[in-house]
């Protein structure tokens, strides 16, 4: 009895063990999001049309037309070439999104240069390229990325990499990324310019609602939310929807939107009148943003993120109210009338309480 009795202890040992293990290994995984061992063993491995790593790029510099801007890393930290300081942290988000999508992205489809003639490009938007980006990495290789128009089910970019006569289809959301990293480069760098400092006064919005494909408006407990048709033209987005047998179901009211693009285009615009500072938690109370009276989220094309949250609280006095951009912007002030836009957009299309 003695030896069964050992033997059944020997056999029962190592059991805690291999639960401490299983146990341990799985707090790493929840750490981690990946298995521990495998960390160092998997390599990054590029599906997309660019090979450099993201983390390898040391400038981008992105054309659109006749406009340009180049944007600089050093020591992990990225800047506007030409000024001073580093961008906003939204921005910087933005550019390593952008980088990831072109090394990740897979082609839908790839157009052999033997199925290409001379007029080809210029059908395809790519003669000359709608949105150019060059990227150059730390060791010097340098490769451009030029986007061009979408396809006719306005699903996919015509791409073309320098150097090579292909032709790629790209997911739609991959050059709208590049797009919406432009735009807010080019805003924060127009904000140095003379007609912005002049005033003293700086942009509200990161971007420009050129690049805002929805927006969403919470006010007196409701929230509406106004989308771009298939045109570009804003409508108030009402109810259920689906989209079967591919039937385009929103077509914007011309009146309408006209309306909502007046007073977004006046939006845009908006700048801030006074900087108070950092605030979080109780202090939020204060300038009436732990309820806020009115919030925004802009959308880019393709996204459910928000580009920016927006929240309006308190008066601060008769003509201005604190605002934010949230979660972690400084408390601001803006004029009150800017809130009086949005609520009367509101009540012209019927959606105020």
């Amino acid at each position: 009895m003695t030896e069964q009795a050992a033997a059944r202890a020997k056999a029962r040992w190592p059991v805690p063990l291999l639960a401490g293990v299983l146990v341990g290994l799985l707090c790493l995984l929840i750490v981690s999001g990946q298995w521990p061992e495998l960390r160092s063993k998997v390599a990054f491995a590029p599906k997309g049309l660019v090979t450099t790593a993201p983390a390898d790029v040391r400038r981008v510099e992105i054309r659109s037309g006749s406009y340009g801007i180049a944007l600089l890393r050093r020591a992990r930290v990225w800047t506007i070439e030409g000024l001073d300081g580093a961008m906003t942290a939204e921005l910087g988000s933005h550019i390593e999104t952008a980088l990831r999508l072109v090394s990740v992205s897979e082609a839908a489809r790839e157009i052999p240069a033997s199925d290409l003639t001379a007029g080809s490009y210029a059908a395809f938007g790519l003669d000359p390229a709608v949105t150019v980006g060059v990227i150059e990495a730390n060791d010097g290789s340098v490769t451009s990325v030029n986007f061009g128009a979408l396809n006719p089910a306005s699903t996919s970019h015509y791409v073309r990499l320098g150097g090579r006569a292909a032709v790629y289809l790209m997911p739609r959301h991959v050059g709208e990324e590049w797009r919406v990293v432009s735009d807010m480069a080019r805003r924060l760098r127009g904000q140095a310019e003379t007609g912005v400092t002049s005033r003293g006064k700086t942009l509200l919005l990161p971007v420009s609602v050129a690049q805002v494909w929805a927006l969403e408006i919470v006010f007196a407990g409701k929230l509406t939310r106004f989308e771009r048709d298939s045109y570009g033209n804003w409508f108030r987005h009402l109810g259920q929807h689906n989209h079967e047998a591919g039937n385009v179901v929103h077509v914007a009211d011309p009146e309408q939107a006209r309306i909502i693009d007046a007073a977004l285009r006046a939006f845009d615009a908006t700048a801030i009148e006074t900087r108070v500072g950092p605030a979080k938690g109780a202090q939020l109370a204060r300038y009436g943003l732990d309820l806020p009276s009115l919030i925004v989220l802009v959308f880019s094309r393709d996204s459910s993120t928000p580009l920016a949250k927006l929240e309006l609280g308190a008066l601060s006095d008769s003509l201005d109210r604190y605002a934010r951009l949230a979660p972690d912007g400084a408390v601001v002030t803006v004029a009150e009338f800017e809130m009086r836009r949005l609520t009367e957009l509101l009540r012209a299309v019927g959606a105020a309480s």
